[in-house]
């Protein structure tokens, strides 16, 4: 198969994606595929470069805002102008946040009529926009934490939603910039900060417990996993940096708990309307309740990532995985070339 690994774009997640995009590039190529690597921001990479993003990982802290505003990403002219992306036969998207998981990039290769993994415009959409997936989770049956959700004096949060409280921006994802406020003065300043660079602001009621993640591959769920952050929240620095979080696979849980949320999990992935694979976020509480806290339309995809953690687990090597994904998107392309 051919395929193009489309990774990087202008979002705060730029060194996540481009861990996940070299690494999903890399063992695709040693499944035999026809590769090429692609930076929405810099087009097509070379062997050199490629390697020198496989030894650089993710930092501990996410890419400075004045950095990323100096890009520009050519996602058009990665379709129009580059011949080596003319004979693709999938589009593997390993873009997080920003235009690459908000729906832009996938309509853009609607329009342009290729296949592509993962969730079409309409299921990432969704799923990015955070108030949106929980006002959807509710119709759902899926319980979720309450939550406000725009302009709010810290007062007005504290009395709602109690302390702790979560505080983080209405869309986004690996954790970026995800604040614990414990008291009114830490509650005023983590809203400052997240106005400085969100448009909106989404506060959750805090539940302590046990947070664990629940992957979808196919439709079908995989085993659930615990994550052990040395943080008391599971934050960007505990997500990227080596031994910042214990991530179990398969969980030290009861199998009546682990079917409750494998089931939640595909009821989150129906409801958000998402497609091939995807991850869902839980915290058990004290009570052994389960809280969803989000879907991931476009998960992390290095081999040291949370999804391929549980495919391991459920017997699916990394290379497996990634095959897997391209080849769910070249059968939809097939029934939709046999339907058309």
């Amino acid at each position: 198969m051919r395929i193009a690994v489309l990774m990087g774009g202008v979002s705060d997640e730029r060194e996540v994606s481009l861990s996940s995009g070299v690494q999903v590039a890399s063992a695709l190529r040693n499944l035999g595929h026809k590769v090429v690597a692609v930076d929405t921001v810099r087009g097509s990479l070379d062997e050199a470069e490629e390697a020198l993003l496989l030894k650089a990982g993710v930092g501990a802290l996410p890419p400075l805002v004045g950095e990323l505003a100096s890009l520009d990403e050519v996602q058009t002219v990665m379709l129009s102008g580059n011949s080596a992306l003319s004979e693709i036969d999938v589009f593997f998207l390993a873009l997080h946040g920003g235009s690459g998981e908000d729906g832009t990039v996938q309509a853009l290769l609607e329009v342009a009529g290729v296949a592509y993994t993962g969730s079409n415009r309409l299921g990432c959409s969704l799923a990015m926009d955070k108030e949106v997936s929980k006002r959807l989770l509710r119709q759902a049956g899926v319980p979720t934490p309450d939550w406000l959700c725009g302009e709010y004096s810290a007062a007005e949060v504290a009395d709602t939603l109690g302390l702790p409280v979560i505080v983080k921006a209405a869309s986004g994802g690996s954790s970026l910039r995800l604040i614990l406020a414990h008291d009114l003065e830490e509650l005023g300043s983590a809203i400052d900060e997240t106005r400085g660079w969100s448009d909106l602001i989404l506060f959750e009621r805090y539940h302590a417990g046990r947070e664990v993640t629940v992957g979808i591959l196919g439709e079908e769920t995989l085993p659930v996993g615990e994550i052990i952050p040395e943080h008391e929240i599971f934050d960007y620095e505990c997500k990227y940096q080596p031994g910042m979080a214990q991530e179990i696979f398969p969980a030290d849980i009861p199998s009546d708990l682990a079917s409750r949320l494998g089931t939640l999990a595909l009821s989150t992935h129906k409801a958000l309307r998402l497609r091939d694979y995807s991850r869902v976020d839980f915290i058990i509480d004290s009570q052994g309740e389960p809280w969803c806290l989000e879907a991931n339309a476009l998960p992390g995809m290095t081999s040291n990532s949370l999804l391929p953690k549980a495919a391991a687990a459920a017997g699916v090597a990394f290379p497996e995985l990634c095959d897997r994904i391209a080849k769910l998107a070249e059968v939809r392309k097939q029934k939709d070339s046999d339907c058309s």
